[in-house]
């Protein structure tokens, strides 16, 4: 059993909610690719609060009580975003990453009222039967990148997702190395059941958006 890690093992991102209050993800110094905050995490968990999925003055609250799971969660600051903005929330990622999920959900606890979060195991391409019901809507930022994890991913997301389910993808593009391949074989595989729509850049956090970072809609051909 590993050890739990201290404090002194973490460093924390701050990121600013549109209420004023600000979710403290802690990251590791030492570690693989999901011990870091990405910026295509932080683009897609402030995409969440745009006017189109949570406008108090108007009475929208896309979020509240919708089924979220997201995918390759990482530190968990995007499902944590969902969970303060009222989703039941589903973080998911591998074994190693559990302990850095739950530290997270533990430090932000006190931003989620109506929403919930919980942390998970998920290797993509595995059984996915205790997952019963269809998300709502499926989270993944920069899920894009291993080569052997492409047909998998696109797997999980085909057991994972109902005939209603949106899947939101964020993924900063890449130009060296492999990386484009990588991206071109995710998208032909996944067009094979899915349509993708590119969300434009003025439907995105004014602040938080890239050109380099696309944010694509993903649903489940009919």
């Amino acid at each position: 059993m590993a050890a739990a890690a201290g404090d002194s093992d973490y460093f924390v991102r701050e990121i600013e909610k549109n209420d004023g209050c600000a979710l403290k993800v802690k990251q590791c110094y030492l570690g693989d690719v999901g011990c870091v905050v990405w910026d295509a995490a932080i683009v897609l968990a402030k995409y969440l609060e745009t006017k189109q999925f949570h406008d108090p003055s108007c009475g929208v609250d896309v979020w509240a009580g919708s089924r979220v799971l997201e995918l390759g969660a990482g530190t968990g600051v995007v499902g944590l975003m969902a969970a303060t903005l009222g989703a039941q929330v589903t973080v998911t990622d591998l074994e190693d990453l559990q302990t850095l999920l739950k530290v997270n959900i533990q430090e932000n606890q006190a931003l989620i009222s109506s929403g919930s979060i919980t942390a998970k195991v998920l290797k993509w391409g595995e059984d996915v039967s205790e997952f019963t019901q269809p998300p709502h809507y499926v989270l993944m930022a920069d899920c894009i990148y291993y080569e052997q994890s492409i047909v998998p991913l696109v797997e999980s997301l085909k057991l994972l997702s109902g005939p209603d389910t949106c899947v939101i993808c964020c993924y900063e593009q890449r130009t060296e190395g492999v990386n484009p391949k990588v991206e071109k074989q995710f998208f032909e595989l996944l067009q094979q059941n899915f349509s993708c729509e590119e969300i434009p850049l003025d439907m995105q956090d004014p602040e938080f958006s890239s050109p380099d970072i696309h944010i694509l809609h993903i649903r489940k051909k009919v």
